[in-house]
């Protein structure tokens, strides 16, 4: 079956063919670990989990790896160490600010039902990588000393921008990098630069005298050049990185290595909004994975996330959460007490449907035709068969159950719940407490709560509901 992916450098969908159909390889950047992840931060995490799932499928789990990077050094984890703990010192601060904020992350997306990757460096565990490379850009006239900075020349590129497509007037005036008179182009962006006395330092490269830490595009050419080297096959990240992160990126690697690529397809997924507006906490919309984790169970969320079709913008809702609690609730009625089937692969069309540049509505579409069938025989051996390609299908997916293996054995048995029943029961409580049955409406609370459903009553008149855990 053969796997087709969009490539942002190119603007098109593409067969996938891997450098080394033995050994594929990809690169995420993942979450800077200052404070909680909040749902947009979920989305790639998910939809890499998806395609990693897949790229397993295809060429073998012992054929791929997976670099999902922890940003360690940011002027965010700075902030939160001086203000949590500021009778410790600096570097004993952060990490206890980054132990504890990445191990918060780990058993969010684990919740989340999501794979962990091959490999997970850290960027403070990298420095010598990062100036190893700089100083091969900085003999290669690719980057100069400027003071105590290092910078990357942009017109030693010809070809800087392509990713992003942007012109040069845009470049200038989008490029979010530090204005100083010592820079010799606009668009010259920091490589690695003198830390100031409340920042962690290093020993800096290129013969600098004073002590350093570096910029955040070289965190990740290094890492990804450690661990899969100087090319490989998908470099992915949100829509928010194109520029200027992974353009940065693109001209660092290719630059200290004289190479055209530095990944051969780039994959961005689509940006998230709540309730129809941009998340800020300034909206009151701003939602942590944690916290939606209180009220829902993970593949509810996991769900939720995968019914958009991952390079389009998804308006995350509680209408659409309510949604998939209910699409999961008819599916786990169908299967939920069967034994994850052994040697049953998931369906011919969920496949393909992935393997359309993971196209999750169009597989999700044929999870729903499965149930539709199931629930059309009775009884018998064809019914049997096709519950076990439902539930092994929506384990493929990561939405249901979960397979041997993969490290989720503390994730919750999900709660089997008839939403339907479930309104009508609050609609007869409803009904008996505007007639002042206040017995009748206490019986109709206790028989939710027997099965697993808390309400809360709300000033103005109505009534929601939720599955609790």
């Amino acid at each position: 079956m053969e796997l087709k992916l969009y490539d942002t450098l190119t603007r098109e969908k593409r067969p996938f063919t891997p450098l080394d159909p033995a050994h594929v390889r990809m690169y995420v950047c993942g979450p800077t670990v200052y404070d909680f992840a909040h749902i947009g931060n979920a989305r790639p995490v998910i939809v890499f989990d998806v395609l990693f799932r897949l790229l397993r499928h295809l060429y073998g789990a012992d054929h791929v790896t997976y670099v999902r990077n922890i940003t360690d050094v940011d002027d965010k984890i700075n902030a939160r160490a001086a203000e949590e703990y500021p009778d410790l010192p600096l570097n004993e601060a952060i990490r206890r600010v980054t132990e504890t904020t990445d191990k918060q992350f780990h058993e969010d997306v684990a919740a989340l039902g999501c794979l962990p990757p091959t490999v997970e460096p850290r960027a403070t565990e990298h420095i010598d990588a990062m100036k190893t490379l700089i100083e091969r850009l900085v003999a290669s006239g690719h980057a100069y000393v400027a003071e105590q900075d290092v910078l990357f020349s942009v017109p030693s590129m010809p070809d800087y921008g392509k990713l992003s497509k942007r012109s040069l007037d845009e470049l200038i005036a989008g490029a979010r990098v530090e204005v100083a008179p010592y820079k010799r182009d606009p668009r010259d962006f920091v490589l690695w630069k003198p830390s100031k006395p409340d920042e962690p330092r290093w020993p800096s490269p290129c013969g600098i005298a004073a002590p350093g830490r570096p910029g955040w595009h070289i965190e990740c050419s290094a890492m990804a050049w450690k661990h899969l080297g100087e090319t490989f096959d998908i470099h992915g990240g949100g829509i928010d990185l194109v520029f200027p992160h992974h353009e940065n990126e693109i001209a660092q690697s290719r630059c200290a290595f004289h190479l055209p690529v530095m990944a051969n397809v780039w994959m961005h997924n689509g940006f998230l909004q709540v309730e129809g507006a941009k998340m800020a906490k300034s909206e009151g919309n701003f939602i942590t994975i944690r916290e939606l984790l209180a009220d829902w169970p993970g593949e509810v969320l996991r769900l939720n996330m995968l019914r958009s079709h991952y390079r389009q913008p998804i308006d995350w809702t509680m209408a659409g959460i309510l949604e998939s609690q209910k699409v999961l609730d008819h599916w786990y009625d169908i299967v939920a007490d069967m034994p994850m089937p052994i040697g049953i692969d998931a369906d011919e069309e969920v496949v393909g449907s992935l393997c359309d540049d993971l196209n999750t509505p169009s597989a999700l579409t044929r999870l729903h035709a499965l149930a539709g069938e199931i629930r059309s025989y009775a009884s018998g051996l064809h019914q049997l068969a096709l519950k076990n390609k439902l539930k092994a299908s929506a384990a493929f997916l990561g939405v249901l159950a979960f397979t041997k293996g993969e490290a989720l054995e503390n994730h919750p048995h999900r709660r089997v719940v008839d939403a339907d029943k479930v309104r009508a029961l609050i609609d007869a409580r409803n009904a008996a407490r505007k007639a002042k049955s206040f017995k009748e409406a206490d019986r109709i609370r206790d028989e939710l709560k027997a099965m697993g459903v808390e309400l809360e009553d709300h000033k103005d008149g109505t009534t929601t509901w939720k599955v609790s855990r």
